[in-house]
């Protein structure tokens, strides 16, 4: 806790600095166990414009830094994040209840994320266009917009912000971040580490702040037409919520939302490849990924052979204590978490779905939190509702198919457009599986499975997943402001459709 900034009595204040204090707190208690980690004070809305103040005055003094010096000081922030990968991966896993190679994984995509926001620093690029008229200039460029607002869900209490965080930064942004009150002693962590870096370079701290809090505080945000950009990851729902707010004051918001991701699995597939793909997708972070596997569509004729497997692969998974190693799957979040898994498997048998693997609350020594659940298989099919609803936990649907048309309209076939896969070793299936006739995803893999990305590429999805793109590729552009510049370099000023005007 101290490497991290985090007071051993109360993780939830400042080592050393003066904290907020609004009277009211934020308990975070460890699925894993039940434990109280520690408190974090929730931010008063006199507290939000204070911060909201010294996020203005820096972002005065940070747009004008050049580029190349901003990814400087992402790229100390990214070695500092090295130093303590241990401590923080294992926050992230006791915190959340992610299995510890996961929150140790979070942890390297925050560095990574760094490396790639250094880069980037020096590759803002805009273009140049040819004029219409003689001796003018045209190009474009991309200014800073100013203050981010990020708004990061649970199961990624760390990787999401720094997704946004490190690109808006080189991009001369400042960055408020609302974590998820479910784990905020994470976001206090990395914020710690984040204004060391800033003090070590004279920096003004207020490039960087964090509120903590409810739906509330996530308002003061959504509202603020001093907060040009919002970027909200969480539940279609919260979505909605967000997109309208941002919406009615013409601000900007990048959403990333629900997904409802599936496998399509050919007769050609390698079953090795399903296997792993599968059960790590359906199984990872106990279910808790915007792109875990909930469907398996799979081929009539391999379809019981599948099943079998799969369902023997899940006899072997361990779940327990996420910071043992050899555990597979961790805890859920919460008992209300556990509380909409249970629901889940009733509406399944409501509507005649049978379960290949049973579910189930886990008890006895170990699990006394109450937040452990078995991972189940369920035979069902598409159309039901509790299928086209995204439930985030370790339940995975199986649906069969005769025609790969009919695979990808099943695949197609639900609100959410976040992540898909197909399992093929005939080129003209995957082809066809990529084509504009294929997955209407934003991510689209080939014997890959639909959990995880790299950060290389653009992250985000479509339909209702909102749209929104963060992370790799050109997703810098959504954190700048474009505008179009044109230079007249003669001693004249031609005018639209040949007017003139005699002096």
């Amino acid at each position: 806790m101290q490497q991290l900034g985090l007071n051993d009595q109360n993780p939830g204040t400042w080592s050393g600095r003066e904290s907020s204090d609004s009277g009211t707190y934020i308990e975070s208690r460890s699925p894993v166990d039940g434990a109280l980690i520690g408190s974090v004070s929730i931010t008063t809305r006199r507290e939000y414009d204070r911060l909201i103040g010294q996020a203005q005055e820096a972002f005065q003094y940070w747009r004008n830094v050049p580029a190349p010096k901003r990814g400087e000081i992402v790229r100390q922030y990214g070695e500092k994040l090295r130093e303590h990968k241990d401590a923080l991966g294992k926050l992230v896993s006791y915190e959340m209840g992610k299995s510890l190679q996961e929150g140790w994984g979070e942890v390297q995509e925050m560095i990574d994320i760094c490396d790639f926001a250094v880069g980037l620093s020096r590759q803002l690029y805009g273009l140049t266009m040819h004029s219409e008229r003689p001796s003018h200039r045209m190009y474009e460029q991309w200014h800073a917009l100013g203050i981010v607002g990020v708004i990061s869900a649970f199961n990624f209490p760390v990787a999401v912000w720094s997704w946004n965080a490190m690109i808006a930064l080189v991009c001369g942004d400042v960055v408020i971040w609302k974590p998820s009150e479910k784990t905020p002693l994470c976001s206090v962590a990395c914020l710690n580490i984040f204004h060391q870096v800033l003090r070590d370079n004279e920096v003004p701290e207020g490039v960087v702040g964090v509120v903590n809090g409810n739906y509330e505080v996530g308002e003061y945000m959504t509202k603020d037409p001093r907060v040009p950009l919002i970027s909200a990851t969480g539940s279609i729902r919260m979505g909605r919520i967000v997109g309208e707010a941002v919406a009615a004051r013409l601000g900007r918001s990048l959403l990333e939302l629900g997904g409802n991701n599936a496998i399509i699995v050919t007769p050609s597939a390698d079953l090795n490849i399903v296997l792993t793909g599968a059960l790590f997708g359906a199984v990872g972070t106990c279910g808790q990924r915007c792109t875990t596997t909930r469907r398996l569509i799979v081929h009539e004729d391999i379809y019981e052979e599948v099943k079998q497997k799969l369902a023997n692969a899940y006899g072997q998974l361990r779940i327990g204590d996420p910071l043992d190693p050899a555990v597979h799957v961790g805890p859920l979040i919460d008992q209300d978490a556990v509380r909409t898994y249970l629901a889940a498997l009733d509406k399944i048998k409501a509507v005649g779905g049978r379960f290949a693997v049973e579910g189930g609350v886990v008890e006895g020594p170990g699990y006394e939190s109450g937040c452990y659940v078995k991972p189940c298989i369920a035979e069902v099919e598409n159309h039901y509702q509790i299928v086209q609803d995204e439930t985030f936990a370790p339940i995975l649907y199986l649906i069969k198919y005769r025609e790969l048309e009919e695979a990808i309209a099943l695949q197609n076939g639900v609100p959410q457009g976040l992540s898909s896969a197909i399992m093929t070793r005939d080129l003209m299936e995957a082809e066809r599986f990529l084509s504009t006739n294929g997955s209407d995803c934003g991510i689209a893999n080939v014997n890959i499975g639909t959990s995880g990305a790299e950060i290389g590429g653009a992250f985000g999805g479509e339909k209702e997943t909102g749209g929104g793109r963060e992370s790799g590729s050109d997703a810098w552009k959504a954190y700048m402001r474009r505008q179009t510049n044109t230079i007249n370099y003669s001693k004249e000023i031609p005018l639209a459709q040949g007017i003139k005007f005699d002096f």
